[in-house]
């Protein structure tokens, strides 16, 4: 009885592993839960960062160095928890949307061996109102070397990318609470406000408070490489349209 419930056990596993990358799902579902209940909110202008290995599954036919694509997977695993710990999917589901890769452009600096620790920083770059941009970094663990670096563009769908980050660019001003300061007493918190009032008050520089300038309220300003990485993307589109 025993080798029979062994023996369908180990079929089963076999069988998923043939028709599934199991070990991808199964990382992927640990990546979200340590996101979510195990590490530390962030706010969405916040860098992430991520440890990873390089192990034997990971190195090309070279033996030498992790595979090329094994950096865009990487990659997914990053994303996972940025998403997770800035809220970002999330309130994108909230508003009805979606969002999927809508490009992706990598560049190599040099290798990462086996059995090499490495992190991956993950930040966001830009936005408009369709896509989110993102930057990954693949930095060295013992010299701090960036490796490699990512400029990911998320597409989102069926909802406004400038009323996702609004959002949460108020949800994140809202965990930062105001100091006030009274006459022969000591610092207190001031009472908890809307995260509408709060940046409105913060933008104003008023409130009976300071604010830290630890969060930032403004857009990041359209980096160069990615302007330019815009203007491939479009003349690609315009050039395949071309084709019919």
């Amino acid at each position: 009885m025993l080798c029979t419930v062994l023996g369908t056990v180990l079929g089963v596993l076999v069988a998923l592993y043939g028709l599934f990358e199991l070990h991808y799902f199964l990382r992927m579902c640990l990546c979200v839960v340590s996101a979510r209940f195990l590490k530390k909110r962030m706010h969405i202008l916040d860098t992430s960062s991520v440890v990873g290995l390089c192990l034997t599954n990971d190195i090309d036919t070279l033996l030498y160095h992790m595979n090329n694509a094994r950096y865009l997977r990487e990659v997914d695993f990053a994303r996972v928890d940025f998403y997770e710990r800035t809220s970002l999917y999330r309130t994108i589901r909230s508003k009805g949307g979606s969002v999927v890769q809508g490009a992706t452009t990598i560049r190599y600096r040099r290798f990462i061996r086996p059995f090499t620790r490495f992190t991956i920083s993950s930040k966001i770059v830009y936005w408009d109102n369709q896509s989110i941009f993102m930057e990954h970094r693949f930095i060295g663990g013992t010299d701090g070397f960036i490796h490699c670096i990512a400029l990911c563009r998320q597409r989102v769908m069926q909802c406004s990318v400038e009323d996702v980050m609004a959002t949460l660019l108020k949800s994140g001003l809202s965990l930062q609470q105001p100091t006030v300061m009274s006459a022969g007493s000591t610092k207190r918190t001031a009472p908890t406000t809307s995260s509408t009032e709060f940046l409105d008050k913060a933008e104003a520089g008023t409130g009976g408070g300071t604010l830290e300038p630890a969060v930032s309220l403004s857009k990041p300003d359209l980096p160069p490489e990615v302007s330019k990485w815009l203007e491939w993307n479009e003349i690609s589109s315009a050039s395949l349209r071309s084709e019919g």
